[in-house]
C-alpha cells in the first residue's frame, strides 16, 4: 500500500488515490513541452489512516450532513471542531517515513508548496477551487509534515463544507490527498483560461498576469493585466496598476511587498510571452480534451505549469454535423422552463418538435443557422423572436451584425420567408371542432395503449407521436392562435394611435372563455371551497404541508377526518383534469401532480386562508365584467373621433375576435402534456418489469436513457449501468449551469440587452406583458411547493410555466427572469388582470424576499422601493 507517489507514477485516472489536483499534475507532467515543477503526492490512504485514529469523528460527519447550507453558525462551529481534531492527530510512523523519504529525494533543503488535493477537486463537473488550503515556501521535513496535516484538516474548512452541502457531495465520500511540489520563485505568474471567462467564447484564450507569486491574483489583492488571444493574435490587452506583489519570505511562507513606483504600470508580459502562453494553453486543452483553467508562472524565460483544471462553468456546445458556424436559440426561454432536462425528456421533445432541435447541458435549442443565412429571413427572425423576447431579438441582431453566419445572396436563398396562415372567420365552432378532434384522439390513445408492452409499447408510442404532431400542429389550430395574436397586436397599435392607450388588449383579454390554464387556477379555488368547511381536514393538511413530498399518501388518510371524503373527492376531481401538470412539464420525467399531490397542498391552504367561498367564479366574473366595461368605454371614445363609427366597428370586431380565439392558445400544450403523462405511466410500468427482470436497478433509470436507447434496452433486455450512472452525474452538473438565450458554435453566450433610455433611475428593465402598475411585497419563490403567499403579494421567480397558474389567483403582480409576450405566464397574467413584467435579468437576485417593489406592467420595468 503506497502512502506516497511521485508525479511520474500518476496520471488522470488516479483521482481516487491522489485527488483531482494531484491527478492533473501527474497527467500534465506527461505532456511533451509542458514543464511541471517536480513533486509527489501523499495519497488518500494516508488520510484514511490518520482519520481512523479518531473514531468519534464519524458521529460528527453525521451531524454535519444534517445541517443546512445556510446555517453558517452551526457549520462554523462543527467544521472547526473536526478540522482541529484531524490536525492534532499524529501522522502514523510508516506514513511519515514515506513522506520524509520522498522529500529527501527531491532535496531536503529546498522550499516547497504543500497543496490540498481532494477527490472531488478539479474535476470536469466540480472545481472546488479555493475550498481547501495551500501553503507556499515551506522549508524542512518537520514543516512539511505539519502542513500535510493542515491540508488534511482543510477538507473541513467552513467554505469547503458549505460547498459540499450545496452541491450534494457527502463528507464521507470525499477524501483528501496532499501535493508536495518544488517551489518556483517566479518574476510573474497568473491564470490562463482557454475560453473567454465572460462570454464563454472558446476561440479566445484569456490570460491574467501579475508580478511575483500567483497568490496576489487568486486572493484578489491586486488587479491583473489581462491579455486576450484569438488565432495567434493578441486582440486586446488591459494593463493594470499593480501596487503589490506576494513574494517568498526569507524565513518561509510568503509576504506582501510593494512594487516600485516605476514598475507599477509596466506590462507584466511581453507580446511574445503572451503568445507562448496561449499556444501552451491550447496544447494542454487539446491533451485534456476540454477547455482548461491553468495556473502558470514565469521562471526566468521558462514557463512552468503548476495546475490545470477543467472549466466547469462553461455551457456546453450542441453537436453539429459540420464545421460551419451555427447559432442556437434556447427552447427553455420560449417554454418558460430553463431547468436541466433528463435524456428521456429531451429526446421525446425532439421527436415531438418539427424544428431543428439540438441539445446541450441538459437543455434544448433550435438551430436557427439556416434562417440567419438568408437576408430575406434573418432580420425577420430577429424581429419575430424579439417581439416575444426582446433579449433574444437583440442577441440575434448582434450575431447578424457580426456576419457570424455567412449569408447566401437573396436570389439563391435557401430559406424563403414562412407563409402566414390564411385568415379565418370569427367563428366559435372552429375552436369547438378543434378541441373535439383533439379529445377524440386522446381518448383513442388511452384506450389503445393499455394492451401494449415490451417492444410493442415503444413502437406504439413512437407511432403515436406522429398523431400528437398532427393534433399539435394542425393548420386550423395555428390559424386560430395567429388570429388571436394578430388581433391583439392590431388593438394595441390602433388604440395607441387613436386614443393614446398603451397595451389596451391586456384588459380586453381578461376572463376569456375556454382558457384551460386559467380555468385550472380558478378550479383550485373551488377545491378550497370544498375543504374550508372542515377544520379537521384543514389541520391535517397543515401537517402534510410541513411533511412535504414524503406525505404523498395523504389522500388515503383523509377518510379518517370529518369531511375527508368530500375533500378527497374535490382534490381527485381536480387531479383527474389537471393532474398531468407540474413544474417543468415539458420534461416527461418530472413528477406530475397526480404522482406528487402534496405539491399542491400549500397552494390549497393559501386559497383557504386568503379567499372566501365562490372566489373562483367571482374572480372570473369580475374579469369578464371589467373587460366588457373597458370595451364599451373604448368604443364610446372612438365614436367621438373623426370617422369614429368606422373605427369603433373595426375595433369591436377585433375585440370579439381576440376574446373568441385567445383561450385556445393554452389548449394544444395542455393536451400534449396529457399525452406525455399517458406515455410516462406506460413506460414506468415497463420499467418495473425491467427492474423485476434484473435489467435495471430502479425504474427511474429509464429517465437517463434516450427514447431510442430505451427501445433497445426493452428489445435486448440489457442495459449499461455505467452509462446510466454517467448520465446521472452529468445531469447533476447540468443543474448548476445557467442556459443562455442565444449560443454560438464558438461557445459564446449572448444574453442581449434592452438598450432603453426611458427608465427611472435604478429601475430594472424588462418586457411589459400585462398592463397596470402595482406596489406590494415581493415574494421571491423558487419552488411552487414552498410558496407562502398572502393576498396582495407580488410573485418574483425565474419562470412560470402553466403549473404556476394556481399561485396567480393570490397575487397582485408578477415578475419573472424569463418570458415573452405570448409565453404562458404573460397570457395568464393578462387574463387575471395582473400587472406583469417578464425577462427581468437576475430578478431573483436583485430583488430580496420581503422588499417592497413597484411593477409597471405598462412600460416594462420594476422599481425596488424599500
Amino acid at each position: 500500500m503506497a502512502y506516497v507517489l511521485g508525479f511520474g507514477e500518476i496520471d488522470r485516472t488516479q483521482v481516487a488515490i491522489v485527488g483531482g489536483k494531484g491527478a492533473n499534475l501527474g497527467e500534465l507532467s506527461r505532456i511533451d513541452g509542458v514543464e511541471v515543477p517536480d513533486g509527489f503526492c501523499v495519497t488518500t490512504e494516508s488520510y484514511a489512516r490518520i482519520v481512523a485514529g479518531a473514531p468519534s469523528i464519524e458521529d460528527r460527519f453525521d451531524e454535519l450532513s444534517r445541517l443546512e447550507p445556510d446555517d453558517r453558525a452551526a457549520i462554523s462551529v462543527l467544521s472547526a471542531q473536526i478540522r482541529r481534531t484531524i490536525e492534532e492527530l499524529a501522522i502514523p510512523d510508516e506514513v511519515a517515513a514515506e513522506i520524509i523519504d520522498a522529500h529527501a529525494r527531491l532535496g531536503a533543503d529546498g522550499a516547497y508548496a504543500v497543496r490540498s488535493s481532494a477527490t472531488a477537486e478539479d474535476l470536469p463537473t466540480a472545481s472546488f477551487a479555493g475550498q481547501q488550503d495551500t501553503y507556499l515556501n515551506i522549508v524542512g521535513a518537520a514543516a512539511i509534515l505539519e502542513h500535510v496535516s493542515r491540508c488534511f484538516g482543510s477538507l473541513f474548512t467552513e467554505r469547503a463544507v458549505t460547498y459540499r452541502l450545496r452541491n450534494g457531495f457527502g463528507h464521507r465520500a470525499i477524501r483528501m490527498a496532499v501535493v508536495v511540489q518544488r517551489m518556483v520563485f517566479p518574476r510573474a505568474s497568473g491564470i490562463l483560461v482557454t475560453a473567454d471567462p465572460v462570454t464563454s467564447d472558446r476561440t479566445i484564450v484569456s490570460i491574467d498576469a501579475g508580478f511575483g507569486l500567483g497568490e496576489a491574483l487568486v486572493s484578489g489583492l491586486v488587479n491583473a493585466d489581462v491579455y486576450q488571444v484569438r488565432d495567434g493574435t493578441i486582440i486586446s490587452r488591459s494593463i493594470a496598476t499593480k501596487k503589490l506583489a506576494v513574494e517568498p519570505a526569507p524565513t518561509g511562507g510568503t509576504q506582501v511587498q510593494e512594487i516600485a513606483e516605476e514598475r507599477r504600470n509596466e506590462p507584466v508580459l511581453a507580446d511574445a510571452e503572451v503568445l507562448r502562453l496561449a499556444r501552451l494553453g491550447r496544447r494542454i486543452e487539446a491533451h485534456f480534451g476540454s477547455p482548461q483553467d491553468i495556473e502558470w508562472c514565469l521562471d526566468g524565460d521558462d514557463i512552468r505549469i503548476v495546475q490545470s483544471r477543467p472549466i466547469t462553468t462553461l455551457f456546453p456546445i450542441p453537436v453539429a454535423a459540420d464545421e460551419d458556424n451555427h447559432v442556437y436559440v434556447s427552447v427553455g426561454h420560449q417554454q418558460m422552463m430553463t431547468d436541466a432536462m433528463k435524456p428521456l425528456g429531451i429526446s421525446l421533445w425532439q421527436f415531438t418538435s418539427r424544428g431543428p432541435m439540438r441539445h446541450a447541458g441538459g437543455r434544448l435549442f433550435v438551430d436557427v443557422t439556416k434562417a440567419l443565412s438568408s437576408p430575406t429571413t434573418s432580420n425577420g427572425l430577429a424581429e419575430a423572436l424579439g417581439k416575444s423576447d426582446p433579449l433574444i431579438g437583440d442577441a440575434l441582431r448582434t450575431v447578424i451584425d457580426r456576419d457570424f453566419v455567412r449569408q447566401v445572396p437573396q436570389e439563391n436563398s435557401v430559406a424563403a420567408p414562412p407563409a402566414a396562415p390564411a385568415p379565418i372567420e370569427t367563428d366559435p365552432d372552429i375552436v369547438t371542432e378543434l378541441i373535439a378532434a383533439s379529445e377524440a384522439s386522446f381518448a383513442a390513445l388511452k384506450r389503445d395503449i393499455r394492451t401494449k408492452s415490451g417492444p410493442d409499447l415503444l413502437d406504439f408510442i413512437h407511432t403515436d407521436i406522429k398523431e400528437l404532431q398532427r393534433v399539435l400542429f394542425a393548420p386550423r389550430g395555428l390559424q386560430v392562435i395567429t388570429a388571436a395574436m394578430d388581433a391583439s397586436f392590431w388593438l394595441n397599435d390602433r388604440l395607441r394611435e387613436w386614443l393614446g392607450e398603451k397595451n389596451a388588449a391586456d384588459r380586453l383579454t381578461q376572463s376569456v372563455p375556454g382558457n384551460v390554464t386559467s380555468e385550472m387556477g380558478l378550479a383550485l379555488l373551488d377545491v378550497a371551497d370544498a375543504i374550508r368547511p372542515h377544520p379537521d381536514v384543514v389541520a391535517y393538511l397543515r401537517q402534510v404541508e410541513h411533511a412535504g413530498p414524503t406525505r404523498d399518501d395523504f389522500l388515503d388518510k383523509l377518510a379518517e377526518y370529518q369531511g375527508g371524503h368530500e375533500a378527497r373527492a374535490a382534490i381527485e376531481g381536480f387531479l383527474d383534469k389537471y393532474g398531468m401538470r407540474c413544474a417543468g412539464e415539458i420534461d416527461i420525467t418530472r413528477p406530475r401532480w397526480s404522482e406528487s399531490p402534496s405539491t399542491l397542498v400549500p397552494t390549497m391552504l393559501g386559497n383557504i386562508k386568503n379567499f372566501g367561498p365562490g372566489a373562483g367564479r367571482q374572480r372570473f366574473e369580475d374579469g369578464r365584467r371589467d373587460a366588457e366595461q373597458t370595451k364599451e368605454q373604448l368604443l364610446q371614445r372612438l365614436r367621438a373621433l373623426p370617422d369614429g363609427e368606422q373605427k369603433a366597428d373595426e375595433t369591436e370586431r377585433m375585440i370579439d375576435r381576440v376574446r373568441m380565439f385567445s383561450g385556445y392558445r393554452e389548449y394544444p400544450k395542455y393536451r400534449m402534456v396529457s399525452r406525455y403523462f399517458v406515455y410516462k405511466q406506460a413506460l414506468l410500468q415497463e420499467a418495473e418489469r425491467l427492474v423485476a427482470a434484473g435489467v435495471l436497478r430502479e425504474r427511474e433509470d429509464i429517465f437517463y436513457l434516450r427514447f431510442d436507447e430505451l427501445s433497445e434496452v426493452v428489445r435486448t433486455r440489457s442495459a449499461s449501468a455505467e452509462l446510466i450512472d454517467e448520465r446521472k452525474d452529468a445531469f447533476r452538473a447540468y443543474q448548476a449551469l445557467t442556459p443562455p438565450r442565444v449560443l454560438t458554435s464558438d461557445g459564446e453566450t449572448l444574453t442581449g440587452a434592452y438598450r432603453r433610455e426611458d427608465l427611472p433611475t435604478g429601475a430594472l428593465p424588462g418586457m411589459a406583458v400585462s398592463a397596470g402598475t402595482i406596489e406590494g411585497r415581493a415574494r421571491v419563490v423558487s419552488d411552487i411547493a414552498q410558496a407562502d403567499l398572502e393576498a396582495g403579494d407580488i410573485l418574483v421567480t425565474a419562470y412560470t410555466d402553466p403549473s404556476w397558474t394556481p399561485l396567480f389567483v393570490a397575487i397582485k403582480g408578477l415578475v419573472t427572469e424569463v418570458g415573452g409576450l405570448m409565453t404562458h405566464g404573460a397570457v395568464i397574467a393578462r387574463e387575471y388582470g395582473l400587472p406583469a413584467v417578464v425577462g427581468v435579468e437576475h430578478a431573483t437576485e436583485l430583488i430580496r424576499d420581503g422588499q417592497r417593489i413597484r411593477v409597471n406592467g405598462t412600460d416594462g420595468y420594476v422599481e425596488v422601493l424599500s
